[in-house]
């Protein structure tokens, strides 16, 4: 997941340059590293700028933990009837558009429910510097497999006819839901390798194995879920899932199957730090996530650390 060195003020170069000269980088290279410009990269040493997908001022603990982040938002409907592959939903997006455009999530609501279930999260995560949309599905009988690829047709829809696309980088998706729809996420990760994240919570679904899946994916599970046990189905989710992907998996202490239906401020938390580092690549974010987040919260942690 390596995808460039970020080159920081305050930080002693005089290493950087050794290794630079070391791998014989003409001299007038030296300048661009000690400035921070981007300079090409010479046998096996890599320069790049800084990350253009950051968003956001840096974070602390607190402005993850805000049931709002630094960016205004707006909202627009999406009817059943424009939507094409999934039941319509609410599109939540930062009415700022003077740092670029945006990653985007789309996100499945669970078995028999709707979108107005899971709807606390899209302006909560938009707030952060995201576009989000919540859908409503074909049928809220839906299985997995269905609520996948309706995520999927989502994000086209987001992506090539929303009335927001323009303030959307399409190369940076990523898919989330609740039970039914947390089993569409992994579907959808599966299917579509080139996302960027995939946050299944509270998941249900007959597939156990995911050893194909090479999506970053973060699994959240509630440890009193009577209805898809993190035993049945979150932890072996995770297990299966290749280490060489970025997986993470965090179990809400004491939490039941309905635990996504209400703001759950831990959640959210790790939710945002997830998608800033695997949707935006923003390493900023990598201090909540490694070491193991120890928040009381949480019953079980379980990661790969996320590799910068």
């Amino acid at each position: 997941m390596r995808r460039g060195v970020r080159i920081l003020t305050g930080l002693t170069i005089a290493p950087v340059i050794g290794a630079v000269v070391a791998a014989g980088v003409p001299a007038t290279a030296l300048g661009a590293v000690v400035t921070g410009t981007p300079t090409t990269a010479i046998g096996a040493v890599e320069l790049s700028a800084e990350n253009p997908y950051e968003r956001g001022p840096d974070p602390t603990e607190s402005s993850i933990e805000a049931s709002r982040g630094p960016f205004s938002v707006s909202q627009t409907t999406v009817s059943r009837l424009s939507a094409t592959g999934f039941g319509g939903g609410t599109i939540y997006y930062p009415t700022s558009t003077s740092e670029g455009t945006f990653g985007a999530l789309a996100i499945s609501p669970g078995f028999t429910a709707t979108q107005s279930s899971i709807s606390w999260m899209g302006p909560r995560l938009a707030s952060q510097g995201f576009v989000v949309i919540t859908i409503d599905t074909l049928s809220t009988l839906d299985q997995p497999d269905s609520r996948g690829d309706q995520l999927r047709a989502a994000l086209t829809y987001l992506t090539q006819r929303s009335t927001v696309r323009t303030r959307i980088d399409a190369s940076r998706l990523a898919v989330a839901g609740h039970s039914m729809g947390g089993g569409g996420s992994l579907e959808a990760a599966a299917d579509q390798p080139t996302l960027q994240a995939a946050i299944p919570i509270a998941a249900w679904n007959t597939q156990k194995t995911w050893s194909t899946l090479r999506v970053p994916t973060f699994v959240i599970g509630g440890e009193s879920d009577s209805v898809a046990p993190v035993a049945s189905h979150s932890i072996p989710f995770y297990t299966s899932i290749p280490a060489s992907a970025e997986k993470a998996y965090m179990e809400l202490d004491n939490a039941s199957h309905f635990f996504p239906q209400t703001p759950n401020t831990t959640m959210a938390k790790y939710m945002i730090s997830w998608l800033k580092r695997f949707v935006d690549n923003d390493t900023r974010y990598e201090q909540f996530l490694c070491p193991a987040p120890n928040d009381r919260e949480i019953s079980d942690y379980r990661d790969t650390c996320p590799h910068s």
